[in-house]
């Protein structure tokens, strides 16, 4: 099985600082999270700072005053010390969330103005992933990583101006372990990326096999795919396994490789700390608070050095990201308003290919439909028909030739004036998650009333099943209408196209996969549909469409024939042809 994966050719200097853009949009929570990781960072200093006071003044000389104010202080330090921590935490929380949500909310807007020839380029699963998983990673690089660089380089900056107001000679030491750590965290930073990369494409691949695999289940239940499924899910599980692996591994590995620079570091500061250096004979109070910073500042360097992993992951999630809200959207530069058009349609001279492709679709198309007028498109599979009318609603855009509405041009209009113009009703109807009332009344039509919505059903003749359904018209239908028949779901894309009462219905085989009875009982509610409009009908019987106005005949992305379907008969050609097969046996 093939498996398709996505890649970031985004130059990593443009990742972060746009990364770091959706962070600053909120500067007024960064601003009280950035007070939280300085104040404390500052209590974290002055408790280390407390041990030479702690052992000097109370232990060594027994100082009454310290004796009696130095616990009150430490009490007060850790009382400073969790407070500062929670406005750190709160605030980096909030921004994490928000991070998220604005990502989000621009990559489904973005999901909205997307070309169909994308999602036709793109598998939903790996698409999807981008929302779900691929968020994630970049929370991490946005947000938790700045409060470890801020919050930890500044107790590092703390601990180190402490070491040095105490013994300025032996500060110098850890000086000595910065370039090293820097070269370690160069080294690996590349490593983390390239497995990051490697992870994010296997999680878009396991989401994709295991939505087709939910999606068709019954096909895999029926065809015995189990097998074949299990064991293309465990080869991209596996392959997960295996780059989360090699990261730990880095990960782990170079933690140790520094802690161990910096011991040899606090090595030699004990073979040297009693004895007399440039900065002085060190007091037990100096002593403690030097060793005090220099162990304190272990886990603050640990933590900067694992911090890489996060960073570099969010940074390869975000590139992928970034690239697709770079995606180029839906080309709409019209200008033109229009209410309610005529339906007088033009086609001239109609050449089309998908995008990314290199042979040619629909080749020289020409016709035309006048306001009110039923035309009708038959022809093999692979024709041309659905191609040709995707075209009507701008699903794509042509490159030679013209579609006229009315006398303009459809890139004239602007979409949103345009596809108001437009009902859809196809073979394989979307319905959603939601009631038959709101399926019916979807999206623009939100705003009707329930009588509207009941009448629209009723001329559907869909209302008394839907009467009969447990809560009527607010039945939940399932995903995509599972608790509903096919011709069920069939009368409410009836109804909804109805309710819209558009001048322009597109038809695409809307009753082809019904039985005999159920393709009467929707044809009811298609005759009242097509009443007063212009109707473009793809028919697989051509019994339905013997009284169009214009038959049209496809064959091989060419327009071969057109004319009533009497005049077709006596011509004797492909029409002809395709009328003798089908009526040669049962329907």
């Amino acid at each position: 099985m093939a498996r398709q994966k996505f890649e970031t050719n985004m130059p990593i200097g443009e990742i972060y600082p746009r990364l770091l853009r959706y962070t600053w949009r909120h500067k007024k929570w960064l601003g009280i999270a950035a007070l939280g990781m300085a104040g404390y960072a500052a209590a974290d200093t002055a408790l280390i700072y407390i041990l030479k006071p702690l052992l000097d003044g109370s232990i060594v000389d027994r100082d009454p005053w310290m004796i009696r104010w130095i616990p009150a202080f430490m009490l007060v330090l850790f009382l400073f010390r969790g407070v500062f921590g929670f406005c750190s935490s709160y605030g980096m929380s909030w921004v994490a969330n928000r991070v998220i949500y604005n990502v989000r909310s621009d990559i489904f807007a973005q999901f909205l103005r997307l070309p169909s020839s994308f999602f036709d380029a793109n598998s939903t699963g790996k698409t999807t992933a981008k929302l779900t998983y691929y968020t994630g990673q970049i929370s991490g690089a946005a947000t938790s990583a700045i409060t470890i660089m801020i919050q930890d380089t500044l107790r590092i900056v703390g601990f180190t101006f402490l070491m040095f107001w105490i013994n300025w000679s032996l500060a110098l030491i850890t000086l000595v372990i910065g370039p090293l750590i820097a070269i370690i965290i160069s080294h690996v930073s590349k490593r983390f990326r390239r497995y990051s990369v490697s992870i994010q494409q296997s999680m878009s691949d396991i989401t994709h096999v295991s939505e087709e695999v939910l999606t068709g289940q019954r096909v895999v239940k029926v065809f015995g795919g189990e097998e074949r499924e299990r064991q293309a899910f465990d080869r991209i599980n596996e392959r997960n396994r295996r780059m989360s692996m090699r990261k730990a591994t880095t990960s782990a590995a170079s933690v140790p490789v520094i802690q161990l620079i910096a011991a040899f570091a606090v090595a030699f500061v004990v073979s040297v700390a009693v004895r007399d250096t440039g900065g002085g004979i060190m007091s037990p109070g100096d002593l403690a608070a030097f060793f005090g910073a220099m162990m304190a500042m272990m886990g603050p360097i640990k933590r900067l050095t694992s911090v890489n992993a996060t960073i570099q992951a969010g940074m390869a999630a975000a590139g992928a990201i970034f690239e697709l809200i770079d995606e180029p959207t839906e080309n709409d530069n019209g200008t033109l308003a229009i209410d309610r058009a005529k339906g007088h349609i033009e086609v001239r001279e109609l050449t089309f290919r998908y995008p990314r492709t290199e042979t040619d679709v629909l080749r020289d198309i020409s016709f035309e439909v006048k306001p009110g007028q039923t035309v009708a498109f038959v022809g093999r599979s692979g024709s041309g028909k659905s191609t040709l009318l995707s075209l009507l609603p701008r699903f794509y855009d042509y490159g030679e030739g013209s579609i006229r509405l009315d006398g303009h041009d459809l890139t004239e209009y602007r979409m949103n004036d345009l596809r108001q113009q437009i009902s859809l009703v196809d073979q394989n109807v979307i319905l959603f998650n939601d009631t038959v009332a709101g399926n019916i009344a979807y999206g623009a039509l939100g705003d009707a009333d329930r009588e509207t919505v009941v009448d629209a059903a009723r001329r559907a003749y869909a209302d008394e099943f839907i009467q009969s359904l447990p809560k009527g018209y607010d039945t939940l239908v399932g995903q995509n209408g599972i608790m509903l028949s096919g011709g069920q779901r069939q009368r409410i894309a009836i109804a909804r196209a109805l309710l819209k009462d558009s001048p322009i219905l597109i038809l695409d085989e809307a009753t082809s996969a019904l039985d005999t009875e159920s393709e009467k009982a929707i044809q009811k509610g298609l005759d009242v549909l097509m009443r007063d409009r212009t109707t473009l009908v793809i028919a697989h019987r051509l019994s339905t469409i013997q009284d169009a106005d214009l038959i049209v005949v496809m064959h091989d992305g060419e327009l071969v024939e057109k004319g009533t379907h009497s005049e077709l008969m006596q011509i004797g050609g492909h029409y002809r042809g395709l009328h003798d097969i089908q009526f040669a046996r049962p329907d």
